[in-house]
């Protein structure tokens, strides 16, 4: 024994010895100075923070053609448009950059004019114009914060506060490079490798776009509280995913590959890259470096062959210069770089940036137009998580693969924004987005003056996957078209590997696997598919929000976005389908199914919206129900094929019905009159916030309301969502109407509906927010990025509206005589109506399109020197909420809010609550019941700077109404920022428990009965809606006219068309996840061999490309600190172990056997008769 004790010291001695050999490898979370030395403070690490602005520029517009014409044709087409417009003073701005000389789809036009709507019409009525936009200015603010790295490795860590930008980030960089170019106006454009001169560049006609004809689940992701293991990983992002595999093994480095970056730039000579074929500028700066440093860093993990990895070091860069050092850039800029990458052939786009801003046509336009030149876009999904529906765009676009952060213990980053879409809201329902996940946590990558540093970010974790694409298609890049857009985002999907307890909003198909993906994408066949693959009711958490209440009889149905892709072609269609199959022996006929889907799919990719409700028969039945729906999709033929491509999917479904819950506890939430920004400027609820003001979230119940869903779902009460008026829902099946911070007007025929619905039984529970025209002036925005001030179109909410719909209870039915056209997005988005002087385009994505505004506010404007462009004061479209448009809906009950302005804390039942920036009670009834608190003055804060208090504010009231029926209860309060998640403020959901218990029962608790009752004198004013408004221009009820006030039409309620059933005899699995394959490719088969050709490129690239870890033997730490492969630590403790075994052994069968004595044999002897004596009578004899 005393040999194998030695053995085993030795070898766990060895073990310990190899294992503190790894951790002295610098990166292992510490951040590393110019030089690739290790910093003091190993544990710190840096996370990007984006702020992002866009607005449009005063007097610039975006006139865009149908084609490719030269400069003097696209002015010949300009000056024929506007020659008797009345419009003269106009110009076309130059654009110095290194496309100005090749043909364009589009010119920048200035036009100072008082009135320029009849030059803009002209432009649009011409033939060769596809659309005129306003100039958009885009910026993006880029903040280092220096963050721990037990921070960046726990998702319960609270958000680093804001500090400066890193010194070192730009310490040496400041420097503008000299002028480069062989003229004088093409100075610092473009500098390009030694493989391609600049005189060589020549226009071809670029592949055109296809036309189109004729609380809170993120913390639930399988982590123990308490004490935990920390995993010692490291922190080189190359060797985690393997890709060293794929280079040693295979010979794969990306050669052959040509991969844009369109960021800020990339110092010259950096010695990290060896292919870098060119580098462009787009901005107004004459420089061609990296001022800010992101740049660098993104280019690194992307292709890097020195000190921090990148995937393809042998990929042919090109980098775009898109961001001036302000961080600030234009839509025309983004415009003739994409241009340029569709001439240059491009395989890869990188952009690490991204917005709300999804209004933006010319953009959007583009994008759709660069995969379908078969280009691969890949783009961060945005830095503004844990919160919900906070995507950017593109990452939001069904043709680019959207990429979110995870940290190096496979936890979704608290950074990471989340899905869903918000293109649908308010009608329709969001896709699922994004559509994998990578570490983008404490991710090491290229520094500008060398060396490496630590990043965080979802912009770290998107050149991840373009480095990893990058490296599978130098792998395929034999064959040919087959490798697209469409089939390489449905490789990474159908490999990548699920998160447990993550929902697919938060991860899509889950996080990146290179290796699978290589071995999908190498027996791709051409096929579509879907995403989500099946639809499961009854899985959480991935199926979230959707598991979390059963279906039922006379709900809303409820709708599931799928994304269709297509890799057989840029365009498709569907030719048969969708078609609803349900199994008989699991019930699936008592399920429903509506569809619509993309008319073409193009780019790549469409929608199917589906539509799931419950029969009659299903009335009181409860269980699981199963089926699926199929479609067949067919393409164009491509590389010699004789006849269009055609694959048929299936989309199994499975759900739970219950019978139909009780009227009193079924929610109904009014979605329909909530709008959000972009377009216009709502501020937001709360007026203290200073670094983010405007609201531009989408409010849904699963998006920012989530956690009071959640919450709601608790208490057993089951939420519905509804897209349409007020005139669109059966009132005998809901309890309550639940309304939080309306920005919408409301039609006269909804206030009179509701008024019958609430004398027949139906509650109305109304969360509201503050509106102050005065404050609204005083609080106008000024954007420092854009050089803008922006003064709210309306104030928390539209209470004026609200009055003026109860005001008139004749209605008059207008749908008769009136001539009117609605398109209605496929998705179930908001109805557009078509006006004369407008287009309104709907696209097959889903999302409704706004038109491009035909003026910008005529206001006080002055010049930025900077950026030559104009400030401008904007008024905001709305206060917090609507309140004028609620006190017109309330005015029949004699209720209304005020103008006043309140916010402090007080107490609810034991809770500490804080009333942020809400308003009060104008008018209530006085046989209603009144909660008061003293609270603070906010008017008089921000107007006069004096701090006042309001005794005795009353912030929520209480009211049984006095219908024929019995009537419902109607409770109002003042400020919704208690149940919005994106406010971070002390939840109110007790209240909100203990309110609609009121609601349902008519039971007034305990907690909410005053002491004293005190009625609301009629004293103070009632908010008037804001002259100046520009609330009519994103208004769903209001024309968009210069009057504003003028309403549209009631729009029609939506009809589904129910598919007919079609029962097949058979049983679907229990598990969809695993039966539902998105590919059909064998993923656990082998590798196959190489083709020749593949042989060929790997003794190239065997000759040319060095060992990526080569360099770490010739750096400043010498050899000895280069890292060995993980199989070489087992193979060398296997091999310890079983020398020791076999010394073991060796030395037992050598040890001589001891013979035993005679008086031992005769002992053995007598106790073994002792023991059978002992056996047979129970006593032993006395020896």
């Amino acid at each position: 024994m005393a040999g194998l004790r030695w053995c085993l010291v030795v070898l766990l001695a060895f073990l310990t010895a190899l294992a503190s050999l790894g951790d002295e490898v610098p990166g292992e979370g510490a951040v590393t100075d110019h030089e690739g030395h290790a910093n003091c403070q190993p544990g710190v690490g840096q996370r990007v923070q984006v702020e992002f602005a866009s607005s449009v520029v005063e007097h610039e517009y975006i006139v865009g053609f149908n084609n490719y014409y030269t400069k003097e044709a696209r002015r010949n087409f300009i000056t024929a448009a506007l020659n008797h417009s009345g419009v003269v003073q106009w110009k076309i701005l130059p654009r110095d950059n290194p496309a100005k000389h090749l043909p364009s789809d589009f010119d920048v036009l200035e036009i100072r004019e008082s009135d320029p709507g009849t030059g803009l019409a002209a432009l649009e009525r011409h033939p060769n114009v596809r659309r005129v936009t306003r100039q958009r200015l885009v910026v993006r603010t880029l903040k280092f914060v220096s963050v721990n790295e037990t921070e960046l490795a726990s998702e319960d860590a609270p958000e680093a506060d804001e500090e400066e930008e890193d010194a070192g980030d730009a310490a040496e960089e400041g420097a503008e490079e000299p002028v480069e170019g062989s003229e004088e106006g093409d100075a610092a454009a473009v500098e390009e490798g030694d493989e391609e001169e600049v005189a060589s560049v020549k226009f071809q006609p670029p592949r055109r776009s296809f036309t189109l004809g004729n609380k809170a689940f993120w913390h639930s992701t399988g982590r123990h509280n308490g004490r935990k293991l920390l995993k010692a990983v490291p922190r080189q992002v190359t060797s985690i995913l393997q890709a060293d595999r794929l280079w040693k093994q295979f010979g794969f480095t990306g050669k052959g590959v040509k991969v844009a970056i369109f960021d800020t730039g990339l110092k010259k000579g950096h010695p990290h890259f060896r292919r870098v074929k060119e580098r462009t500028n787009w901005t107004s700066e004459r420089t061609l470096d990296d001022a800010v440093g992101h740049g660098t860093f993104v280019t690194g993990v992307i292709a890097s062959q020195a000190d921090c990895l990148g995937f393809a070091p042998d990929a042919e860069l090109h980098i775009f210069r898109i961001f001036t050092k302000k961080q600030s850039s234009f839509t025309s800029w983004f415009l003739d770089a994409f241009n340029y990458a569709i001439l240059k052939k491009v395989h890869i786009l990188n952009l690490s940036i991204g917005g709300p801003d999804f209004t933006d046509q010319p953009f959007v336009d583009k994008v759709w137009e660069i995969t379908a030149n078969g280009i691969i876009m890949v783009s961060a999904i945005g830095n503004d998580g844990p919160l919900y529906g906070t995507l950017n765009n593109p990452a939001d676009q069904l043709d680019v693969i959207g990429v979110g952060g995870i940290n190096f213990e496979d936890q979704i980053a608290r950074f990471s924004s989340r899905g869903m879409t918000t293109w649908e809201l308010p009608a329709g329902y969001g896709r699922v987005k994004p559509d994998l996940v990578t570490y983008g946590s404490a991710v090491r990558g290229s520094n500008v003056g060398g060396g490496c540093k630590t990043l965080s970010g979802t912009s770290v974790a998107s050149p991840v996957v373009a480095g990893a694409v990058a490296l599978l298609m130098s792998a395929v890049l034999h064959r040919g078209s087959v490798i697209n857009p469409a089939s390489v985002k449905q490789a990474l999907m159908a490999s990548a590997r699920r998160l447990p307890g993550v929902s697919m909003y938060e991860q899509g198909a889950g996080k990146l696997d290179l290796i699978k993906a290589h071995h999908v994408l190498s027996r791709y066949k051409p096929q579509a598919s879907l995403s989500p693959s099946y639809i499961d009711l009854t899985e959480c958490h991935y199926m979230w929000p959707f598991c979390t209440q059963p279906l039922y009889h006379t709900g809303m149905p409820i709708i599931v976005n799928v994304t269709i892709l297509n890799g057989m072609g840029v365009s498709g269609r569907i030719i048969e389908g969708p078609t609803w199959h349900p199994y008989p022996r699991q019930y699936g006929h008592l399920l429903q199914m509506s569809f619509s889907h993309s008319e073409v799919i193009w780019p790549w990719s469409g929608f199917l919206a589906v539509s799931i409700a419950v029969t009659e028969e299903g009335a009181s039945w409860d269980g699981q129900v199963q089926g699926h729906v199929e479609l067949t999709i067919e393409s164009p033929p491509e590389d010699g094929d004789t006849e269009p491509r055609r694959s048929t999917v299936r989309l199994p479904v499975k759900a739970v019905i219950i019978a139909t819950p009780p009227r009193s506890v079924r929610v109904l939430w009014d979605q329909y009159h909530n709008l959000r920004y972009p377009p216009g400027y709502f501020p937001r609820d709360i007026l203290n916030t200073v670094h983010d003001p405007l609201d531009w979230l989408g409010d849904h119940i699963h998006t920012n309301f989530r956690d009071m869903y959640q919450s709601l779902r608790a208490h057993n009460y089951y939420v519905e969502v509804l897209g349409e008026p007020f005139t669109c829902f059966d009132a005998k099946n809901y309890g309550t109407l639940l309304i939080a911070d309306p920005e919408e007007e409301y039609f006269p025929e909804e206030a009179a509906k509701l008024r019958r619905d609430v004398d027949e039984g139906l509650s109305v529970l109304i969360f509201a927010e503050w509106y102050n025209v005065p404050v609204m002036k005083k609080v106008k925005f000024f954007d420092e990025n854009t050089k803008e001030w922006w003064i709210p179109d309306t104030g928390g909410a539209n209470l004026p509206a609200l009055t003026d719909l109860y005001n008139t209870l004749t209605v008059t039915d207008t749908s008769l005589g009136v001539l009117r056209e609605w398109w209605i997005p496929d998705t179930g988005g908001a109805n557009l109506p078509a006006q004369t002087d407008l287009e309104w385009w709907i696209p097959d994505t889903g999302g409704a399109n706004l038109p491009a505004l035909t003026d910008l506010y005529n206001t006080l404007t002055v010049t930025d020197t900077s950026l030559g462009v104009l400030r401008e004061w904007w008024i905001p479209d709305t206060g917090g909420a609507n309140l004028p448009a609620l006190n017109d809906l309330l005015a029949a009950w004699g209720m209304a809010f005020s103008d006043q302005v309140v916010e402090g804390e007080y107490k609810f039942n034991d809770h500490d609550q804080y009333y942020a920036s809400g308003t009060t009670l104008a008018r209530f009834p006085a046989e209603g019941t009144v909660i008061r608190h003293t609270l603070n003055d906010q008017v008089s804060e921000i107007l006069e700077g004096t701090k006042q208090t309001v005794p005795d504010a009353a912030i929520l009231g209480l009211y049984q109404t006095r219908g024929a029926a019995g009537g419902g209860r109607i409770v109002l309060y003042g400020d919704s920022s208690c149940i919005d998640s994106n406010h971070n403020q002390k939840e109110c959901f007790t209240l909100l428990s203990a309110l609609l218990h009121f609601t349902s029962s008519g039971q007034l608790p305990s907690t909410l009965q005053p002491a004293t009752t005190v009625p609301v004198q009629p004293v103070l004013e009632l908010p008037e809606r804001a002259d100046g408004s520009n609330l009519h221009r994103h208004s769903k009820v209001l024309v968009n006219d210069l009057d504003g006030r003028t309403q549209r039409p009631l729009p029609p309620c939506m009809e589904r068309l129910w598919a007919v059933p079609q029962p097949v005899n058979q049983s679907g699995p229990v598990n969809l996840y695993q039966s539902a394959k998105l590919l059909s490719v064998g993923l656990e088969s082998p590798v196959l061999p190489l083709h020749n050709d593949q042989r060929d490129s790997l003794e190239e690239a065997q000759t040319t490309w060095p060992d990526p870890l080569e360099d770490l033997d010739s750096g400043p730490l010498g050899p000895s600190f280069r890292r060995p492969h993980l199989p070489t630590y087992g193979l060398v403790a296997l091999l310890i172990a079983s020398v020791c075994v076999l010394c073991y052994l060796y030395r037992k069968s050598r040890r001589p056997r001891r013979r035993r004595t005679k008086q031992a044999v005769v002992q053995q002897q007598q106790q073994q008769q002792r023991r059978a004596l002992s056996a047979s009578n129970g006593r032993v004899p006395v020896v």
